[in-house]
């Protein structure tokens, strides 16, 4: 494996998308995740990453952006934004950079990977291209008015890869900026390797652009779907605590939490879509700390642990088994607070409830119980 040390990456993400209208595109949804996150996320193993963002998205960057990234303020031009970023790597020991558009959110481990093989064999500048393989038209009014030849042609990709002196020289040199990197080092006299690009590293610029992005990573997409059950007595009291929600009654759930039965099926389900193990294994109940605590703490673990995984919950189904008391009334608002914990729609959890026909220590009640069902979905 590549050594890694002393290549960082910067992520240009200060535009406002206009040729797509509506909200900037890098902070779009693709398939649970935002696109800058997608290719944040793509670089995950490069120990410096720097995101040149616009400053009236700083607020939720540091809101939504996980992992060990910089911020930095963009300028007027991708130029500007590239050499803010530049600028910050100046003096740090950073020999490399790889120089990426926040818009291509599918870019491959093999793509990058050739372009840090490139500089690390001596390359100043080095990028990803793909051949033009279609037969290339000029036009007048709407009319074909001649062919250009395809030979040498090729469509430029990102990561562009660069030593850091030199393309922050160029810069420096050229103020003016270029279209991308590529021709300020060309301008600067660098030579320019070209690498292997791919097909699936697109640039998300028009509408139908996520379309295909979509269609690519349903392609790859990880989905798991994990199981809970659990159960809990009757003991004296006045209340039970149902999914987050306290509902008077004249008999209490006997637990070492809180008791919380359908809670603790979901977050097992969680857990269990993970291969993560039960509530037991993360939340030991000989730990004397757990002793009455509010189960939205161990729920809250599990919608952490997946999403540190890179999974987004798609569903969650809650079956309370019992006789009393009646649930029908206060499942909205356990819909609404298990959604809460989550962090996510309320629209992708249900809550329902059954009897056993007044068969089982249920039926006589004795207890309650509770099934639960999560789907987790990651690419």
């Amino acid at each position: 494996m590549q050594d890694l040390s002393q290549f960082a990456v910067i992520i240009t993400a200060a535009g406002r998308g206009s040729r797509m209208g509506g909200p900037p595109k890098q902070w779009r949804d693709l398939n649970g995740k935002s696109v800058l996150a997608r290719s944040i996320a793509a670089f995950a193993q490069f120990p410096r990453i720097i995101v040149v963002l616009s400053p009236d998205d700083m607020g939720r960057a540091i809101d939504e952006l996980s992992g060990p990234v910089t911020l930095v303020a963009g300028g007027a031009t991708r130029s500007d934004s590239v050499r803010a970023g530049l600028e910050v790597l100046d003096g740090s020991g950073i020999r490399h950079v790889l120089i990426h558009d926040g818009a291509r959110p599918l870019v491959s481990p093999q793509v990058i990977a050739g372009v840090v093989s490139a500089l690390a064999q001596g390359a100043d500048a080095a990028a990803p291209a793909l051949p033009v393989s279609d037969a290339l038209w000029r036009s007048e009014d709407g009319r074909v008015t001649g062919l250009q030849s395809r030979d040498g042609l090729f469509r430029a990709q990102t990561p562009q890869g660069f030593s850091l002196d030199a393309i922050l020289a160029a810069h420096r040199a050229f103020p003016e900026g270029a279209a991308d990197d590529v021709e300020l080092a060309r301008r600067a006299g660098h030579e320019v390797v070209i690498t292997a690009g791919a097909e699936d590293n697109l640039k998300l610029t028009y509408g139908p652009d996520f379309d295909r992005a979509r269609r690519i990573l349903g392609d790859a997409m990880d989905i798991r779907l994990g199981n809970g059950f659990d159960v809990h007595a009757f003991e004296d009291g006045d209340h039970v605590t149902l999914c987050g929600v306290r509902i008077a009654h004249d008999r209490t759930l006997k637990g070492h939490s809180d008791a919380d039965v359908g809670m603790h099926a979901l977050t097992d389900a969680i857990y269990g879509a993970l291969a993560e193990g039960d509530i037991g294994r993360h939340f030991p109940p000989s730990d004397p700390q757990w002793k009455g605590a509010d189960s939205a703490v161990f729920l809250a673990h599990a919608g952490d642990l997946a999403r540190s995984r890179g999974f987004s919950i798609g569903n969650a189904d809650v079956t309370l088994i019992c006789e009393a008391p009646k649930i029908g009334p206060h499942a909205g608002d356990m819909q609404s607070r298990l959604a809460e914990i989550l962090g996510i729609e309320a629209a992708r959890i249900s809550v329902k409830a059954t009897t056993s026909e007044r068969l089982g220590f249920t039926g006589r009640g004795e207890g309650i119980a509770a099934i639960a069902t999560a789907t987790l979905m990651k690419g």
